[in-house]
């Protein structure tokens, strides 16, 4: 099933056609992990401002599939791809070829969210008994019920797995709570008047974490080094502009997506929390980097929550390198 997976996305990045550029440029394709957003915005800056070019890189962000984009990366299908932390730790543990090269988001853009009329919902123990709106991974569990254990509840809860349609399961009142990302569907529900209560995740006992990544495979970071490290680098300038300017960011990237982002509200308040909430650039001024301490910290949580598995769905027995999960030598050449 997945090499047939594998075979329609290769077939469809086929169809964008014959590559025109310079023969001195190099081509980079890059996978999404979802429709174009947001988090999105440095690739699509540093294209069309031209900083690609100048790197001698003609850039093919490719059409979003429902094939992971760690697993084209990780077969190859494509060059670099767009990793959620906790894809990136489960797969790699799993075998897979994943290396995150740059991290998109300083911060944990997750929270725990219900609606702000809950007056039975005080702090995370009040979620005991109550319905939880998800979308079928183990980390799921492994974090809610560390966040209610963390306040002294049991950790015990209802599930119904039900994807993206739990935030309007969350809104009707068919479920008690529901997880979501603060700078997309917490901000989208700020605009359409739907108040909200939220729990972070680390101030009840979970870890705090690059949300996503911008990763390659070892094979390919081995055999293209110069190029890789002049595409994290282009890249970054792309993230940095946005964080300056906003507003020129968010107009270059519904240009960029017309045909899908057409809530052109939401992109621009989505891209100022992103810049505010010092998501996209910590306070420090990092931007792009990966934290070794964060990987560390996260990286042991899946490890004691049994999360990681081998390739053969059992749990490792013994904790990975996880310094081997990701490196900083590509941002501007850094070693």
């Amino acid at each position: 099933m997945l090499s047939r997976r594998l075979f329609i996305a290769a077939a469809v990045i086929a169809g964008l056609g014959p590559v025109t550029s310079v023969s001195a440029q190099q081509t980079v394709t890059v996978a999404l992990d979802w429709t174009p957003n947001t988090n999105h915005v440095g690739l699509y800056v540093a294209q069309a401002k031209g900083f690609y070019a100048e790197a001698g890189l003609d850039v093919q962000i490719l059409p979003y599939t429902d094939t992971a984009a760690g697993t084209l990366t990780a077969n190859y299908v494509a060059d670099f791809g767009i990793l959620g932390s906790i894809g990136l730790f489960t797969q790699r543990t799993a075998g897979a070829d994943l290396v995150a090269t740059y991290a998109i988001m300083q911060t944990e853009t997750g929270r725990l969210v219900f609606n702000a009329d809950r007056a039975d919902i005080q702090s995370p123990r009040d979620l005991d008994g109550l319905t939880y709106g998800g979308f079928g991974s183990a980390w799921e569990n492994a974090l809610i019920g560390t966040i209610i254990r963390h306040d002294g509840g049991e950790g015990k809860f209802e599930t119904v797995t039900l994807g993206t349609s739990a935030y309007e399961a969350l809104a009707n009142g068919a479920v008690d709570f529901t997880l979501e990302v603060y700078t997309w569907e917490g901000i989208k529900a700020e605009l359409d008047g739907k108040a909200q209560r939220a729990f972070r995740y680390a101030d009840f006992g979970v870890p705090d974490q690059h949300t996503n990544f911008i990763g390659s495979s070892r094979a390919y970071l081995e055999k293209n080094k110069d190029t890789a490290t002049a595409f994290i680098a282009a890249t970054r300038r792309g993230y940095a502009f946005a964080v300056e300017h906003p507003q020129e960011a968010a107009d270059i990237l519904i240009a960029a997506n017309n045909d899908v982002l057409t809530d052109r509200p939401l992109i621009e308040a989505s891209l100022k929390a992103l810049v505010d909430g010092h998501y996209l650039q910590s306070p420090a001024g990092a931007i792009g980097t990966i934290d070794p301490a964060k990987m560390e910290a996260i990286g042991n949580y899946l490890f004691k929550a049994g999360a990681l598995r081998d390739g053969d769905g059992n749990p490792v027995g013994e904790r990975p390198d996880f310094a081997a999960y990701y490196s900083n030598a590509y941002l501007d050449g850094e070693k």
